[in-house]
């Protein structure tokens, strides 16, 4: 019984539910674009699935939707198995995502730091305020959230599953495709500097 069926008003959770339904079809079209980009210049720039590449007629990414939506239905499956529980599931492991892409933007920036002090390359102009400890506190910050979420009854073993697994497939993809992404980027340096010559020679 809703709020609305409690105040004799029967009619506007039917039109409620139809809102929320609309609200959610609408969010998983956005995904489902947003990814099918993504996966596309993934796939352009060497790191992601050739078959994301290419376009339909029409400039739709049917290759990454097409991958995006399979994943999805992964979640059809987990919510048979685990109906009360499917949501928060899902949740936790995105959460373990999302602290991963953080402490790898936070270990690039201590390689940053360390290349830096051998003089392999110039710091920016910026300087992070206490780094590298910084960094590290950081790093010890995200291990410690993660390991509590890991001590979770319910949810805790659904995530240590997906960092046992996804951890090896995101290194053991990296080097399948790591000579891919090499090549790709030598020919756009090697591009660039061919237009760069060009517009050089160019009368003024």
């Amino acid at each position: 019984m809703t709020f609305f069926s409690k105040i004799g008003i029967d009619a506007a959770g039917s039109v409620m539910n139809l809102v929320v339904l609309t609200a959610a079809l609408s969010s998983l079209n956005a995904g489902l674009y947003s990814t099918g980009r993504i996966l596309r210049s993934m796939a352009i720039n060497g790191s992601g699935p050739r078959f994301t590449a290419p376009m339909s007629k029409t400039g739709v990414p049917y290759g990454g939707i097409l991958l995006t939506a399979g994943i999805g239905l992964l979640g059809i499956i987990l919510n048979a198995i685990k109906p009360s529980q499917a949501f928060e599931i899902v949740l936790h492991i995105a959460a373990t995502g999302v602290i991963a892409a953080w402490a790898t933007i936070v270990a690039c920036q201590l390689r940053l730091h360390r290349m830096a002090n051998a003089g392999q390359l110039q710091r920016p102009k910026f300087r992070m305020p206490l780094s590298p400890f910084s960094g590290y506190l950081t790093l010890a910050f995200l291990a410690g959230v993660l390991i509590l979420m890991y001590f979770d009854e319910q949810h805790g073993p659904w995530m240590i599953a997906a960092t046992v697994i996804g951890v090896p497939a995101l290194i053991g993809g990296w080097y399948l495709v790591r000579n891919r992404v090499t090549a790709v980027a030598h020919h756009a340096i090697d591009h660039t500097k061919s237009v760069a010559v060009v517009h050089s020679a160019d009368p003024i």
